[in-house]
């Protein structure tokens, strides 16, 4: 059964003039860091994009250029491609993520940028205000720093008997780190012990889950990050092997066998993100539309993963999901 919800989105108006191209199709950039160009979520990802731009009157090869690069979760390969979209000198560039953002800003303070799944970017640095982004980015942020918190607390929700949680993140990340500080300040309310395993050491991920599962009443949650997203499916794997509860940021680990997910729809992140450069192209100055944040999230429970890890989960908490997988 399913019950989908919505992000709204919203914004300001100013100008920003191109005259010296309005005779030229515009070019516009895109920086996908988390998937490779053959992962459906990534596919999925930019046919929303490209799509909602398409019914605002762009059409790819017409009167706009895209140019999709694609970091496939490696930190070296994503700044390569940021400085080749920089390089090419678009009208706008639309990315994913804190690092890839930071990177861009980084080579360029003149080219229009818009973010998505940029988390706490005033705290980053990364923009001014919510309100009043300034200078030339601007976009859809992520979670909030709480989020960590909630994410423990919806795991601990499905399995009372909880205790113990590995919490998979990278330390390369400060949007990620303080998912991971807001989770360790809740945990002992919850009775849970937190173990950070950190991602960035990718060779010792499954030695540490390995080590920790030999421990009984374990559990398992995943930050947003790219190696997360970039190897998902090995992760999932991992979690059924070690007979580890897990909890996702986002849908695609969930319909892709992960016990949980209880996030923001990536996709409309995307679709909003056209709507912004769609303005952008049009003479609206990115330092005037507001940072936009996600205002539905979805839990969705495979309930095929739970009788998979023989997990019996309390029979009131898929009446609460918006979305259960049997």
């Amino acid at each position: 059964m399913k019950r989908r919800g919505f992000i709204s989105f919203a914004g300001g108006a100013a100008v920003w003039p191109f005259a010296a191209r309005a005779q030229q199709p515009r070019r516009v950039g895109v920086l996908i860091p988390f998937y490779s160009q053959t992962d459906r979520e990534g596919q999925a990802s930019i046919a929303a994009f490209l799509d909602t731009f398409q019914r605002l009157g762009w059409a790819d090869g017409r009167n706009v250029r895209i140019e999709s690069r694609w970091g496939a979760g490696d930190a070296e390969r994503t700044k390569a491609a940021a400085a080749e979209l920089v390089r090419s000198a678009p009208d706008a560039i639309v990315v994913a993520g804190s690092s890839a953002l930071a990177e861009l800003q980084r080579l360029t303070s003149t080219t229009p940028i818009v973010f998505i799944q940029v988390g706490d970017p005033v705290a980053a640095g990364l923009v001014s205000s919510l309100a009043r982004p300034g200078g030339n980015v601007t976009g859809f942020q992520a979670f909030e720093p709480a989020m960590g918190g909630k994410w423990l607390g919806v795991l601990k929700e499905a399995v009372p008997n909880l205790s113990r949680a590995a919490v998979l993140f990278g330390s390369d990340a400060g949007p990620v780190v303080a998912y991971l500080r807001t989770a360790e300040t809740i945990a002992p309310s919850l009775g849970v012990a937190v173990t950070p395993v950190d991602v960035v050491d990718s060779g010792g991920t499954e030695r540490a889950v390995a080590a920790f599962a030999s421990q009984p009443d374990g559990g398992l949650i995943v930050l947003p990050h790219s190696y997360t997203l970039a190897n998902r499916g090995s992760i999932i794997i991992l979690a059924a092997r070690y007979r580890l509860p897990a909890i996702y940021p986002f849908r695609i680990f969930a319909t892709e066998g992960g016990l949980l997910s209880y996030g923001f729809d990536q996709i409309d992140l995307w679709r909003g993100a056209a709507t912004y450069v769609d303005r952008i192209l049009r003479g609206e100055k990115p330092a005037d539309l507001p940072v936009q944040a996600p205002t539905k999230f979805e839990l969705i429970v495979n309930l095929k993963t739970a009788r998979a890890l023989g997990l019996s989960i309390p029979p009131a908490f898929p009446l609460r999901a918006d979305e259960v997988i049997e």
